[in-house]
């Protein structure tokens, strides 16, 4: 994690995004990566935009879990001691939730804005109608409400269909073998051919593709080693799009 870390780094990644229960032990990707600021990228808080969330199971009993004035403020609270850290750059809240009212979840956050903890807010798994009814609070609050973290990509375009791209524009939660059908396979095959006339791998194909029209401002990549990293920032060699292989890419994926 060291390595990608600082390969990340010194070719100009300053965010790094985290979760309380990202681990595969809980909170182990924080402890980790505050030991790294601790050993070699602390000397470069300044430069970085460090993100953290709670919203997801954390500990047993009703406050480790989903979207309490209690639990948001105790997580943030663990996040910044295993990270060492005394306030983080965005703190969202990971998801909705259907049982705390959420008038409750938008005030703990604009709370722990106001108690210097963290910058900014943001929000992740909102759909449009959640999105627009906690940025009305927010904007009532004078709470610096900034993001919404989305899952996006040529394969999955819920928020084209949801309304929330255009209005953001300014769940598995990860790709289960199960859904590798061999529909998919051949459009991924096709993908990688076009990606492959362009000059690109498919996954700098796919992250230019995320960018293409401004609408969304930053895309989070994941990387084990320091060449998946490399990889993917050559992806700003070319990042724009004909009609043509636009149309291409629709008509594969429709098909």
């Amino acid at each position: 994690m060291e390595t990608v870390c600082h390969t990340a780094f010194n070719h100009g990644i300053t965010h790094f995004d985290l979760a309380n229960n990202y681990g595969p032990v809980y909170g182990a990707a924080e402890e980790n990566f505050g030991r790294i600021l601790e050993k070699s990228l602390g000397i470069y808080r300044d430069e970085l935009v460090i993100s953290t969330k709670a919203g997801y199971d954390m500990w047993p009993g009703p406050y480790g879990n989903w979207g309490s004035k209690k639990y948001l403020a105790a997580s943030l609270d663990q996040s910044l001691r295993r990270m060492g850290l005394e306030l983080v750059d965005i703190y969202y809240h990971h998801r909705p939730d259907p049982e705390t009212p959420l008038q409750e979840t938008a005030g703990a956050l604009d709370g722990i804005v106001r108690s210097g903890k963290a910058l900014y807010v943001g929000i992740s798994n909102y759909d449009r109608e959640q999105t627009e009814a906690i940025a009305t609070l927010f904007k009532q609050m004078g709470t610096p409400f900034i993001i919404n973290q989305r899952r996006y990509s040529m394969l999955d375009r819920t928020i084209e269909k949801d309304g929330l791209k255009d209005y953001a524009a300014a769940h598995g939660r990860f790709l289960k073998e199960s859904a590798i059908t061999e529909d998919m396979f051949q459009k991924i095959k096709k993908l990688n051919a076009l990606a492959a006339q362009r000059g690109q791998s498919l996954a700098q194909m796919a992250l230019a593709w995320i960018l293409r029209d401004g609408d969304i401002t930053s895309v989070l990549i994941g990387a084990s080693r320091p060449s998946q990293v490399l990889d993917n920032i050559g992806m700003i060699g070319n990042t724009s799009f004909s009609e043509e292989e636009r149309r291409e890419i629709d008509e594969i994926l429709e098909g």
